[in-house]
């Protein structure tokens, strides 16, 4: 329980560290940043693994970088779900994305997160 929390708060800090540096990202309140993350972690759980299926082979051909328009898309459909959370196109999503996965790389180096296959 204690790891679902703190991925959702390494993920509020990728969103707000997001809508800080990435224009076309913003968030309007706490609350709404709060609701983004733990939203995208369950669009992350369910959809976004049948996304990554689906387009595999695009995700071949690109060498991997496919995967940030997935990324984009899950962060795109967050904000379509919520009146708080607002990108304004791929490119933002995009950007939201790589802040994101750079935020939640650095805190598993931090935290010393292993992977456990």
């Amino acid at each position: 329980m204690i790891r679902i929390l703190l991925h959702a708060v390494i993920t509020a800090l990728g969103l707000w560290l997001a809508a800080e540096f990435v224009p076309g990202v913003e968030v309007l309140s706490t609350g709404s940043l709060i609701a983004a993350a733990v939203l995208l972690g369950i669009v992350n759980a369910l959809i976004r693994p049948v996304l990554t299926f689906v387009t595999f082979p695009l995700t071949v051909i690109t060498f991997g970088l496919f995967l940030l328009v997935v990324n984009a898309a899950m962060i795109g459909l967050v904000a379509m779900m919520l009146s708080g959370f607002e990108v304004t196109g791929l490119w933002p999503g995009i950007g939201a994305a790589v802040v994101t996965g750079v935020v939640s790389w650095i805190a598993g180096i931090v935290l010393g997160e292993t992977r456990k296959d």
